[in-house]
């Protein structure tokens, strides 16, 4: 015997899951009218000169790449550019 419970029962204390209209969702019932597949990437490495950065990020801007982070490159003059695009869907 479990305490505080029926034999081969568990008391479950989570919150129950909510779907996005804010509706609690019932075991067993899908939340969601479609099924989303996964968002799938490409990513790009650019070094960047200090003296020119904008017109280089805009240049892989305009052809859909954003910006995820700009770390230091392997001198004060350099910056490495860290770009993803979502691959299409095929």
């Amino acid at each position: 015997m479990v305490p505080g419970g029926v034999q081969g029962h568990r008391i479950d204390h989570r919150p129950p899951l909510r779907t996005p209209a804010g509706e609690v969702q019932r075991i067993g019932q899908a939340c969601c009218a479609s099924v989303r597949v996964m968002q799938k990437w490409e990513y790009a490495t650019v070094p960047l000169l200090v003296h020119v950065t904008k017109q280089i990020l805009d240049t892989w801007g305009e052809d859909g790449w954003e910006l995820v982070t700009v770390v230091p490159g392997a001198n004060a003059e350099q910056l490495v550019a860290y770009l993803k695009r979502p691959l299409a869907q095929s």
